[in-house]
């Protein structure tokens, strides 16, 4: 049985994760933290993750981006596998996962959906096919409540776009301040916010009388949880190492 300490276990996503996770063989979360403490969980919840003592094989971090510290330190001590799950990490925390990944199994992806990680594999290619001859636009759509514009879904297409480009594209991401013809090295990023959208992304290539697009559209949260569940099961018994959903992919 995978004993998992769910990290954020109160907020929207952790309760998601919860109840999958109930509904999962052979995975069980033995443990919680969350800044509210208060529990309807059939698991003890503690207000601080140094707190918590009872038997767990891998952390889900569903918290916030201030928690980083706390929670990556907690895994280091520990040498416990960490699947961060946690989105709006700032650069320099992304950066910082290569630090715990020295010591523990860490699993980390913008977005934990498998469907979304295979659009990024599927515009990789479609990108590298075309190159020179489409031009290349990423649109997100997202809830009225998302801090965060563009969505580090679509950060994340674009750098893996890029990393198959003989000449990588510029990000630009409004084009209401001047007035001139797209540029070539462009790549357009777009993002909406409106209603309750849970996710889309869609990558855009058009070309010469013809247009490609790829589009994932999330129709549940409980995509992002099973993602964060599988990669939990992913990176048992992994060595010490920075792992991706790319990874789990290709090995699939």
């Amino acid at each position: 049985m995978l004993r998992i300490l769910l990290n954020g276990c109160q907020g929207r996503m952790g309760r998601v994760t919860s109840a999958l996770a109930a509904d999962t063989d052979a995975v069980e979360v033995t443990t919680g933290c969350d800044v509210n403490p208060a529990s309807d969980f059939n698991f003890p919840v503690h207000k601080n993750i140094n707190d918590c003592c009872e038997d767990a094989d891998v952390v889900i971090d569903f918290s916030h981006p201030s928690a980083f510290s706390d929670v990556t330190s907690f895994c280091i001590k520990n040498k416990i596998p960490l699947v961060m799950a946690t989105t709006g990490l700032s650069e320099a925390q992304v950066g910082l996962l290569s630090n715990v990944a020295g010591t523990t199994p860490v699993f980390y992806s913008a977005n934990m959906s498998m469907g979304v990680n295979l659009l990024i594999e599927l515009a990789k290619t479609a990108a590298s096919f075309t190159e020179g001859m489409f031009d290349i636009e990423i649109i997100e759509k997202h809830h009225n409540k998302k801090l965060d514009a563009p969505s580090g879904t679509a950060l994340a297409i674009a750098d893996g776009i890029n990393s198959v480009l003989n000449e990588p594209k510029t990000p630009v991401y409004d084009r209401s301040g001047y007035r001139k013809e797209r540029q070539n090295g462009e790549m357009g990023i777009h993002a909406i916010r409106g209603g309750t959208i849970i996710g889309e992304h869609m990558v855009l290539l058009a070309g010469r009388n013809e247009v490609i697009e790829i589009k994932h559209e999330a129709m549940s949260r409980d995509i992002f949880a099973s993602g964060a569940i599988k990669a939990a099961q992913f990176i048992i018994g992994k060595p010490a190492g920075l792992y991706s959903m790319h990874d789990m992919i290709v090995t699939k």
